[in-house]
């Protein structure tokens, strides 16, 4: 066997043991979804939350996995409480945790009480039970609330009810609070407002945030020697992550992200080593990233999930999201034409540029795969 297949087969058995690994180490954390209702004296809001990490004094800011967490312990504990015996907990932690929601109306904080608990049953423990929490804050006479989270408790997605597909819904992370939201009306946003604002949030999940995505798309430009070929492939990328990205956010398609995650740093790997040994060739490339692009889709899905978009907006948001997707991958592009497009031709490009960082964008990627796997 040459030393390209074995290399080939390497690759195939590390994105095996991935897949058999991948579902034992979900521990995700997503953020608290909460439908907000507010009346001339009362704020309640109910929460769909994994309340294992409030108990725990999990600190959820910047913390992509449980497992990482100097309380990663109690949480596992908690997890194996049944439903009468959680709620005592978080009712005997309840003045720490409710330190942790904000409500203020007129600059001042108001502290909420439970209004109501239900929790399932222990199911599977290595992932997240989605308990309902509903809480209560009573206004004083006043002005408009706002609603928030600490940022340790990580991100929030409150949605304000009873105002249709224009009723406001935000996502909020780093102790963001919410928009001014009247008493007894409705706070309203068109469908423009939230077209512009998953424009962005796609855009951000490329560029600051996905430094994974970033990587395979370098990965793409150095390979690449002319224009075409790369826009082929770019187009082949972006139909595949969008098929995947709708089957998989409208429920359709479910993988884990315990899965996905290391099969995309996989797949960082694969096309940083092809570029070093110049495997393939243009069609052939071009059908294997579209491959990998289900795959980024599916990622990409993950994060759109997270935001809880309500039904009636789903389409204007996931379009946004793709655009927002698109512009930030076409920004890397141009990024890197600006900084090295102009030497793709000299004959030291490839030995001295191309080259070395491809072995650097697959030496990040293998570091990934076993980071996301087994650590």
């Amino acid at each position: 066997m040459s030393f390209i297949n074995i290399i080939r087969a390497a690759l195939v058995s590390m994105v095996l043991v991935i897949t058999s690994l991948g579902a034992a180490t979900a521990h995700e954390i997503r953020p608290t979804i909460g439908d907000v209702e507010v009346t001339a004296d009362r704020a309640i809001v109910t929460l769909r939350v994994a309340l294992e990490s409030y108990i725990a004094g999990i600190d959820l800011e910047g913390l992509q996995d449980t497992n990482d967490a100097p309380e990663a312990a109690i949480y596992d504990q908690l997890r194996h409480l049944d439903a009468p015996a959680l709620e005592e907990s978080l009712r005997a932690a309840w003045p720490r945790i409710a330190d942790g929601f904000i409500f203020e109306t007129d600059g001042a904080r108001i502290t909420p009480e439970i209004l109501s608990v239900a929790i399932p049953d222990v199911g599977d423990t290595d992932l997240p039970r989605d308990s309902i929490l509903t809480i209560v804050a009573e206004l004083p006479p006043g002005g408009a609330v706002r609603v928030g989270l600490a940022p340790e408790y990580g991100t929030f997605v409150p949605r304000q009810i009873g105002g249709g597909a224009d009723a406001y819904e935000g996502f909020l992370s780093g102790g963001e609070l919410s928009a001014p939201l009247p008493r007894g009306e409705i706070a309203t946003e068109g469908a423009s407002t939230v077209f512009l604002r998953y424009i962005g949030a796609g855009f951000e999940h490329i560029v600051p945030l996905g430094v994974d995505h970033i990587l395979f798309v370098l990965g793409l430009f150095f390979f690449a020697t002319q224009l075409r070929p790369l826009l082929w492939q770019v187009s082949a990328f972006t139909l595949a992550h969008t098929i995947s990205l709708a089957l998989a956010a409208t429920g359709m398609v479910t993988v884990p992200a315990s899965v996905v995650e290391p099969l995309i740093a996989a797949t960082i790997v694969y096309v940083g080593i092809e570029n070093t040994f110049g495997w393939g060739n243009i069609r052939g490339r071009t059908a294997l990233v579209f491959a990998f692009g289900l795959l980024h889709g599916l990622g990409f899905a993950s994060v759109l999930g997270d935001y809880g978009i309500a039904t009636d907006r789903f389409a204007v948001a996931l379009i946004g999201f793709n655009i927002g997707v698109e512009f930030g991958q076409l920004a890397v592009i141009a990024a890197a034409a600006l900084l090295v497009g102009w030497f793709i031709h000299k004959p030291w490009y490839r030995p001295f540029i191309a080259i070395p960082a491809s072995l650097t964008i697959a030496a990040v990627g293998a570091f990934w795969v076993v980071e996301r796997t087994l650590l």
